[in-house]
C-alpha cells in the first residue's frame, strides 16, 4: 500500500524488474514473466532460473547432437 502511495517508488520497482528480465533474454512483453512479477516474485531469482534453464537446455541439445 505504501508502494502505492509513491509513483517514484513503483517506476524504480519495475525498472529494476524489467532490467533483470532484459538480462536473461527477455523483454517487457513477455506476459507469463511479468504476471510472476506482479504476483511478488524476486525478479533477480526469475531471472537466475531463467538463465540456468537455458544453459540445461543447450547442454542437453549438446548431448543429443553427440549421441545422434
Amino acid at each position: 500500500v505504501a508502494v502505492a502511495a509513491n509513483p517514484n517508488a513503483v517506476r524504480e520497482t519495475m525498472d529494476r524488474m524489467l532490467n533483470k528480465l532484459c538480462n536473461a533474454g527477455l523483454d517487457m512483453e513477455t506476459p507469463i514473466c511479468v504476471r510472476l512479477c506482479e504476483q511478488e516474485i524476486n525478479p533477480e531469482a526469475l531471472s537466475s532460473v531463467i538463465k540456468e534453464l537455458r544453459k540445461a537446455t543447450e547442454a542437453l541439445k549438446a548431448a543429443e547432437n553427440m549421441t545422434s
